[in-house]
Protein backbone atom coordinates (compact mmCIF):
# COMPACT_ATOMS: atom_id res chain seq x y z
CA UNK A 1 0.00 0.00 0.00
CA UNK A 2 1.36 3.64 -0.58
CA UNK A 3 2.03 6.20 2.09
CA UNK A 4 -0.94 8.29 0.49
CA UNK A 5 -3.49 5.23 0.84
CA UNK A 6 -2.86 4.45 4.26
CA UNK A 7 -2.56 8.17 5.33
CA UNK A 8 -5.98 8.41 3.46
CA UNK A 9 -7.52 5.18 5.43
CA UNK A 10 -6.47 6.40 8.78
CA UNK A 11 -7.91 9.98 7.87
CA UNK A 12 -11.47 7.90 7.07
CA UNK A 13 -11.03 5.41 10.15
CA UNK A 14 -10.70 8.60 12.17
CA UNK A 15 -13.83 10.53 10.93
CA UNK A 16 -16.18 7.42 10.87
CA UNK A 17 -15.04 6.92 14.64
CA UNK A 18 -15.36 10.90 15.57
CA UNK A 19 -18.58 10.25 13.51
CA UNK A 20 -19.81 7.77 15.84
CA UNK A 21 -19.16 8.98 18.78
CA UNK A 22 -20.22 12.43 17.67
CA UNK A 23 -23.75 11.40 16.31
CA UNK A 24 -23.86 9.65 20.15
CA UNK A 25 -22.99 13.00 22.28
CA UNK A 26 -26.37 13.79 23.17
CA UNK A 27 -25.98 10.31 25.31
CA UNK A 28 -23.42 12.06 27.68
CA UNK A 29 -24.79 15.53 27.71
CA UNK A 30 -25.46 17.23 31.62
CA UNK A 31 -21.83 15.55 32.47
CA UNK A 32 -23.41 11.75 32.83
CA UNK A 33 -19.79 10.38 31.60
CA UNK A 34 -20.60 7.04 33.16
CA UNK A 35 -24.00 6.38 31.52
CA UNK A 36 -24.11 3.26 30.35
CA UNK A 37 -24.38 2.90 25.80
CA UNK A 38 -26.91 0.29 25.45
CA UNK A 39 -28.99 1.08 28.87
CA UNK A 40 -29.58 4.74 27.41
CA UNK A 41 -30.34 3.73 23.65
CA UNK A 42 -32.64 1.34 25.42
CA UNK A 43 -33.91 3.88 27.23
CA UNK A 44 -33.83 6.34 24.52
CA UNK A 45 -36.57 3.92 22.44
CA UNK A 46 -38.68 2.99 25.50
CA UNK A 47 -39.11 7.32 25.14
CA UNK A 48 -39.50 7.41 21.31
CA UNK A 49 -42.01 4.18 21.96
CA UNK A 50 -44.20 6.05 24.28
CA UNK A 51 -43.90 9.56 22.52
CA UNK A 52 -45.41 7.52 19.84
CA UNK A 53 -48.24 5.42 21.20
CA UNK A 54 -49.07 8.73 23.02
CA UNK A 55 -49.22 10.90 19.95
CA UNK A 56 -51.19 8.10 18.24
CA UNK A 57 -53.34 8.18 21.23
CA UNK A 58 -53.89 11.80 20.71
CA UNK A 59 -54.83 11.57 17.13
CA UNK A 60 -57.49 8.37 17.93
CA UNK A 61 -58.91 10.63 20.51
CA UNK A 62 -59.14 13.48 17.60
CA UNK A 63 -60.85 10.80 15.36
CA UNK A 64 -63.30 9.93 18.21
CA UNK A 65 -64.27 13.52 18.78
CA UNK A 66 -64.74 14.11 15.08
CA UNK A 67 -66.66 10.55 14.10
CA UNK A 68 -69.13 11.77 17.33
CA UNK A 69 -72.76 11.75 16.57
CA UNK A 70 -74.27 14.92 16.39
CA UNK A 71 -76.69 15.82 19.53
CA UNK A 72 -80.24 16.08 19.03
CA UNK A 73 -81.02 19.86 20.15
CA UNK A 74 -84.94 19.59 19.16
CA UNK A 75 -87.83 17.98 20.21
CA UNK A 76 -90.56 16.41 18.13
CA UNK A 77 -94.39 16.61 19.31
CA UNK A 78 -95.73 13.47 20.51
CA UNK A 79 -99.12 11.46 19.04
CA UNK A 80 -101.99 11.50 21.82
CA UNK A 81 -104.95 9.77 21.92
CA UNK A 82 -106.16 6.49 19.80
CA UNK A 83 -104.52 5.03 16.62
CA UNK A 84 -106.48 5.72 13.32
CA UNK A 85 -108.39 2.94 11.47
CA UNK A 86 -108.86 2.54 7.80
CA UNK A 87 -110.66 -0.34 5.61
CA UNK A 88 -107.43 0.10 3.32
CA UNK A 89 -103.98 1.12 3.36
CA UNK A 90 -101.97 1.69 0.15
CA UNK A 91 -98.29 2.19 0.56
CA UNK A 92 -95.46 2.88 -2.38
CA UNK A 93 -92.55 0.71 -2.12
CA UNK A 94 -89.32 1.38 -4.41
CA UNK A 95 -87.69 -1.29 -6.55
CA UNK A 96 -84.69 -1.69 -4.86
CA UNK A 97 -85.77 -0.64 -1.27
CA UNK A 98 -87.37 -3.03 -0.91
CA UNK A 99 -85.62 -3.87 2.62
CA UNK A 100 -87.95 -0.46 4.03
CA UNK A 101 -90.73 -3.23 3.98
CA UNK A 102 -91.94 -5.59 5.88
CA UNK A 103 -95.25 -7.51 6.07
CA UNK A 104 -95.81 -7.00 9.40
CA UNK A 105 -96.66 -3.00 8.60
CA UNK A 106 -100.44 -2.28 8.58
CA UNK A 107 -100.51 -2.36 4.65
CA UNK A 108 -103.42 -3.83 2.34
CA UNK A 109 -101.82 -2.88 -0.93
CA UNK A 110 -98.27 -2.59 -1.75
CA UNK A 111 -97.89 -0.61 -5.07
CA UNK A 112 -94.17 -1.97 -6.66
CA UNK A 113 -92.50 1.11 -8.19
CA UNK A 114 -91.83 0.90 -11.12
CA UNK A 115 -92.04 -0.50 -14.41
CA UNK A 116 -91.09 2.69 -16.85
CA UNK A 117 -90.76 3.69 -20.57
CA UNK A 118 -88.19 4.28 -22.36
CA UNK A 119 -86.90 6.36 -25.15
CA UNK A 120 -88.75 4.29 -27.84
CA UNK A 121 -92.03 3.68 -25.99
CA UNK A 122 -91.10 0.10 -25.01
CA UNK A 123 -91.78 -1.49 -21.19
CA UNK A 124 -88.71 -1.80 -19.13
CA UNK A 125 -87.39 -2.35 -15.65
CA UNK A 126 -90.56 -4.20 -14.17
CA UNK A 127 -89.89 -4.76 -10.86
CA UNK A 128 -89.90 -9.06 -9.90
CA UNK A 129 -92.80 -9.78 -8.10
CA UNK A 130 -90.86 -12.81 -5.72
CA UNK A 131 -87.78 -9.80 -5.12
CA UNK A 132 -90.71 -8.46 -2.34
CA UNK A 133 -92.72 -10.28 0.10
CA UNK A 134 -95.99 -8.89 1.38
CA UNK A 135 -97.55 -11.45 3.35
CA UNK A 136 -101.27 -10.89 2.99
CA UNK A 137 -101.13 -7.82 0.86
CA UNK A 138 -102.34 -7.29 -2.46
CA UNK A 139 -99.12 -6.25 -4.85
CA UNK A 140 -99.61 -4.03 -7.38
CA UNK A 141 -97.39 -3.42 -10.42
CA UNK A 142 -96.56 0.31 -11.02
CA UNK A 143 -96.16 1.38 -14.17
CA UNK A 144 -94.85 5.26 -14.21
CA UNK A 145 -93.83 8.05 -16.71
CA UNK A 146 -93.43 11.89 -16.18
CA UNK A 147 -92.00 12.81 -19.61
CA UNK A 148 -94.72 14.50 -21.70
CA UNK A 149 -92.88 13.31 -25.02
CA UNK A 150 -92.89 9.68 -24.12
CA UNK A 151 -96.10 9.93 -22.95
CA UNK A 152 -97.67 11.66 -26.31
CA UNK A 153 -95.91 9.31 -28.51
CA UNK A 154 -97.42 5.93 -26.19
CA UNK A 155 -100.87 7.46 -25.60
CA UNK A 156 -101.64 8.38 -29.39
CA UNK A 157 -102.74 6.20 -31.52
CA UNK A 158 -101.86 7.44 -34.65
CA UNK A 159 -97.98 6.07 -33.67
CA UNK A 160 -97.20 2.48 -33.20
CA UNK A 161 -96.35 2.29 -29.48
CA UNK A 162 -99.30 2.22 -28.24
CA UNK A 163 -100.96 -1.23 -28.56
CA UNK A 164 -97.01 -3.20 -27.84
CA UNK A 165 -97.37 -1.39 -24.74
CA UNK A 166 -100.39 -2.55 -23.41
CA UNK A 167 -99.82 -5.94 -24.08
CA UNK A 168 -96.59 -5.50 -22.58
CA UNK A 169 -97.98 -4.49 -19.12
CA UNK A 170 -100.54 -7.58 -19.32
CA UNK A 171 -97.93 -9.38 -19.79
CA UNK A 172 -95.31 -8.23 -17.28
CA UNK A 173 -97.94 -8.14 -14.58
CA UNK A 174 -99.45 -11.71 -14.84
CA UNK A 175 -97.18 -12.13 -11.22
CA UNK A 176 -99.02 -9.50 -9.36
CA UNK A 177 -102.68 -8.84 -8.04
CA UNK A 178 -103.11 -5.77 -10.14
CA UNK A 179 -101.43 -2.75 -12.32
CA UNK A 180 -101.03 0.83 -10.62
CA UNK A 181 -100.66 3.89 -13.93
CA UNK A 182 -98.79 6.55 -12.76
CA UNK A 183 -98.43 8.94 -16.14
CA UNK A 184 -97.43 12.66 -14.64
CA UNK A 185 -97.05 15.70 -17.21
CA UNK A 186 -99.22 14.01 -19.96
CA UNK A 187 -99.67 16.97 -22.60
CA UNK A 188 -103.31 18.40 -22.79
CA UNK A 189 -103.73 17.01 -26.47
CA UNK A 190 -103.66 13.70 -25.11
CA UNK A 191 -106.12 14.33 -22.50
CA UNK A 192 -108.93 11.56 -24.12
CA UNK A 193 -105.68 9.69 -25.63
CA UNK A 194 -104.69 9.16 -22.48
CA UNK A 195 -108.81 8.65 -20.96
CA UNK A 196 -108.78 5.74 -23.95
CA UNK A 197 -105.78 4.02 -22.64
CA UNK A 198 -106.82 3.54 -19.08
CA UNK A 199 -110.09 2.64 -20.60
CA UNK A 200 -107.85 -0.23 -22.89
CA UNK A 201 -105.67 -1.35 -20.04
CA UNK A 202 -108.78 -1.84 -17.74
CA UNK A 203 -110.35 -4.37 -20.36
CA UNK A 204 -106.93 -6.50 -21.13
CA UNK A 205 -106.28 -6.87 -17.91
CA UNK A 206 -109.62 -8.76 -17.15
CA UNK A 207 -111.44 -8.34 -13.93
CA UNK A 208 -110.05 -10.57 -11.76
CA UNK A 209 -106.70 -7.68 -12.18
CA UNK A 210 -106.83 -4.83 -10.00
CA UNK A 211 -106.65 -1.50 -11.91
CA UNK A 212 -105.97 1.69 -10.08
CA UNK A 213 -104.76 5.52 -11.30
CA UNK A 214 -102.84 7.89 -9.88
CA UNK A 215 -104.27 11.17 -10.67
CA UNK A 216 -102.65 14.89 -9.06
CA UNK A 217 -104.72 17.15 -6.23
CA UNK A 218 -107.64 19.27 -7.58
CA UNK A 219 -109.59 21.28 -5.86
CA UNK A 220 -111.98 21.39 -8.86
CA UNK A 221 -112.83 19.75 -12.08
CA UNK A 222 -110.45 22.29 -14.57
CA UNK A 223 -111.08 23.24 -18.67
CA UNK A 224 -110.05 20.82 -20.70
CA UNK A 225 -108.60 18.62 -17.14
CA UNK A 226 -106.30 15.76 -18.35
CA UNK A 227 -107.18 13.93 -15.12
CA UNK A 228 -110.96 14.51 -14.53
CA UNK A 229 -111.56 12.49 -11.30
CA UNK A 230 -114.97 11.02 -12.47
CA UNK A 231 -113.98 9.90 -15.84
CA UNK A 232 -110.99 7.92 -14.53
CA UNK A 233 -113.02 6.54 -11.65
CA UNK A 234 -114.87 5.09 -13.89
CA UNK A 235 -112.45 2.86 -15.66
CA UNK A 236 -110.46 1.37 -12.64
CA UNK A 237 -111.14 0.11 -9.04
CA UNK A 238 -109.65 2.77 -7.26
CA UNK A 239 -108.35 6.50 -7.64
CA UNK A 240 -105.13 7.21 -5.61
CA UNK A 241 -105.03 11.22 -4.98
CA UNK A 242 -101.51 12.32 -4.52
CA UNK A 243 -103.00 14.93 -1.99
CA UNK A 244 -99.07 16.27 -1.50
CA UNK A 245 -96.81 18.54 -3.36
CA UNK A 246 -98.49 21.74 -2.16
CA UNK A 247 -95.27 23.65 -2.05
CA UNK A 248 -92.26 21.77 -4.43
CA UNK A 249 -88.65 22.42 -4.87
CA UNK A 250 -88.94 25.65 -7.06
CA UNK A 251 -92.01 27.00 -4.86
CA UNK A 252 -91.80 29.43 -1.95
CA UNK A 253 -91.12 27.15 0.88
CA UNK A 254 -94.21 25.84 2.83
CA UNK A 255 -95.61 22.11 3.95
CA UNK A 256 -95.49 19.39 1.75
CA UNK A 257 -99.27 18.88 2.59
CA UNK A 258 -100.81 21.24 5.15
CA UNK A 259 -104.24 19.80 6.68
CA UNK A 260 -106.13 22.74 5.83
CA UNK A 261 -104.99 22.61 1.87
CA UNK A 262 -105.76 18.71 1.95
CA UNK A 263 -109.40 19.48 3.86
CA UNK A 264 -110.47 21.59 0.40
CA UNK A 265 -109.30 18.77 -1.74
CA UNK A 266 -112.13 16.46 -0.25
CA UNK A 267 -115.06 18.05 -1.39
CA UNK A 268 -114.51 17.50 -4.96
CA UNK A 269 -112.87 14.39 -4.00
CA UNK A 270 -115.89 13.16 -2.95
CA UNK A 271 -118.43 13.82 -5.59
CA UNK A 272 -116.38 13.50 -8.37
CA UNK A 273 -115.24 9.66 -6.92
CA UNK A 274 -117.10 6.40 -5.95
CA UNK A 275 -116.24 6.18 -1.88
CA UNK A 276 -115.15 2.82 -2.41
CA UNK A 277 -112.55 3.82 -5.32
CA UNK A 278 -111.54 6.74 -2.93
CA UNK A 279 -107.86 6.84 -2.13
CA UNK A 280 -106.21 9.53 -0.46
CA UNK A 281 -102.76 9.85 -0.45
CA UNK A 282 -100.05 11.37 2.14
CA UNK A 283 -96.43 12.14 1.83
CA UNK A 284 -93.83 10.74 4.20
CA UNK A 285 -91.17 13.30 3.11
CA UNK A 286 -89.86 16.69 3.63
CA UNK A 287 -88.27 19.52 1.06
CA UNK A 288 -85.59 22.20 1.91
CA UNK A 289 -85.13 25.63 0.66
CA UNK A 290 -81.92 27.88 0.57
CA UNK A 291 -82.51 31.54 0.03
CA UNK A 292 -79.17 31.73 -1.92
CA UNK A 293 -78.35 29.66 -4.48
CA UNK A 294 -74.80 29.56 -5.73
CA UNK A 295 -74.51 26.54 -8.03
CA UNK A 296 -75.14 27.99 -11.99
CA UNK A 297 -73.41 29.21 -14.76
CA UNK A 298 -71.84 32.55 -14.95
CA UNK A 299 -70.72 34.35 -18.04
CA UNK A 300 -67.18 36.40 -17.16
CA UNK A 301 -68.65 40.04 -15.66
CA UNK A 302 -71.11 38.21 -13.28
CA UNK A 303 -68.64 35.55 -11.59
CA UNK A 304 -66.13 38.36 -11.20
CA UNK A 305 -69.03 40.10 -9.71
CA UNK A 306 -69.86 37.74 -7.75
CA UNK A 307 -66.13 37.41 -6.70
CA UNK A 308 -65.39 40.75 -5.61
CA UNK A 309 -68.77 40.85 -3.34
CA UNK A 310 -67.49 37.64 -1.57
CA UNK A 311 -63.74 39.25 -1.09
CA UNK A 312 -61.91 37.21 -2.52
CA UNK A 313 -58.34 37.35 -2.29
CA UNK A 314 -56.74 34.67 -4.32
CA UNK A 315 -57.16 33.03 -7.36
CA UNK A 316 -55.58 29.79 -8.65
CA UNK A 317 -54.55 28.04 -12.19
CA UNK A 318 -55.26 24.95 -12.01
CA UNK A 319 -53.71 23.61 -15.64
CA UNK A 320 -54.31 27.04 -16.63
CA UNK A 321 -57.54 27.64 -15.43
CA UNK A 322 -58.38 29.81 -13.02
CA UNK A 323 -60.67 28.76 -10.04
CA UNK A 324 -61.33 30.34 -6.52
CA UNK A 325 -63.49 29.32 -3.10
CA UNK A 326 -64.98 31.64 -0.70
CA UNK A 327 -67.56 31.04 2.08
CA UNK A 328 -70.73 32.49 2.26
CA UNK A 329 -73.65 32.26 4.96
CA UNK A 330 -77.31 30.43 3.73
CA UNK A 331 -80.74 30.85 5.45
CA UNK A 332 -82.10 27.19 5.03
CA UNK A 333 -86.12 26.68 5.49
CA UNK A 334 -87.29 22.85 5.78
CA UNK A 335 -90.89 21.78 6.51
CA UNK A 336 -91.19 17.56 6.74
CA UNK A 337 -94.00 15.03 8.42
CA UNK A 338 -93.50 13.14 11.38
CA UNK A 339 -95.58 11.04 13.18
CA UNK A 340 -97.38 14.00 14.47
CA UNK A 341 -98.45 15.98 11.02
CA UNK A 342 -98.84 12.56 9.01
CA UNK A 343 -101.56 11.07 11.86
CA UNK A 344 -102.92 14.37 12.04
CA UNK A 345 -104.14 14.38 8.11
CA UNK A 346 -105.28 10.89 8.37
CA UNK A 347 -107.67 12.24 11.71
CA UNK A 348 -108.80 14.79 9.51
CA UNK A 349 -109.60 12.31 6.30
CA UNK A 350 -111.15 9.84 8.96
CA UNK A 351 -113.59 11.97 10.40
CA UNK A 352 -114.49 13.15 6.97
CA UNK A 353 -115.80 9.94 5.90
CA UNK A 354 -112.65 8.76 4.02
CA UNK A 355 -112.52 4.94 4.31
CA UNK A 356 -108.95 4.63 2.63
CA UNK A 357 -105.35 5.99 2.47
CA UNK A 358 -102.18 5.65 1.10
CA UNK A 359 -98.79 7.16 1.47
CA UNK A 360 -95.58 7.60 -0.66
CA UNK A 361 -93.51 6.19 0.15
CA UNK A 362 -92.52 3.04 2.27
CA UNK A 363 -89.30 3.76 3.99
CA UNK A 364 -89.36 7.21 3.94
CA UNK A 365 -91.79 7.44 7.27
CA UNK A 366 -91.18 8.59 10.85
CA UNK A 367 -91.24 5.17 12.16
CA UNK A 368 -93.50 5.93 15.08
CA UNK A 369 -96.00 6.53 12.37
CA UNK A 370 -96.84 2.52 12.80
CA UNK A 371 -97.99 2.70 15.95
CA UNK A 372 -100.99 4.50 15.53
CA UNK A 373 -102.15 3.35 11.91
CA UNK A 374 -104.53 0.17 12.10
CA UNK A 375 -106.76 -1.49 9.63
CA UNK A 376 -110.34 -1.90 10.29
CA UNK A 377 -112.66 -3.20 7.75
Amino acid sequence: MRKTDNFFMKRFLFLVFIGIFAGQSFLFAKGKADVNFEETLTQQNEVTVSENAQAEEEVLEEEVVESKEPVQLYSLRPVEGEPVGFAEVWGFVNKGSESAYNSSLPITDVCYFSAEINSYGELTGAPVRSKLKTGKARCHMVVACDNAAILHFILDPEYDLRKPLLKAIVKAAAAFDGVNIDFENVPSRDRKNFLNFIADLRYMLGSAKWFSVCVPARFKLLSNDIYPYAEVASFCDRVFIMAYDQHWSTSAAGPIAAVDWSEQILPYAQKAIPEKKLVMGIPFYGRIWADTSTSGAYIFTSMNKRMIENGVEEVVYENDIPSFEYDTTVHVTGYFNDAYSDIALLRMYKSSGVKKIGFWRVGQEDPEFWNWLEIKK
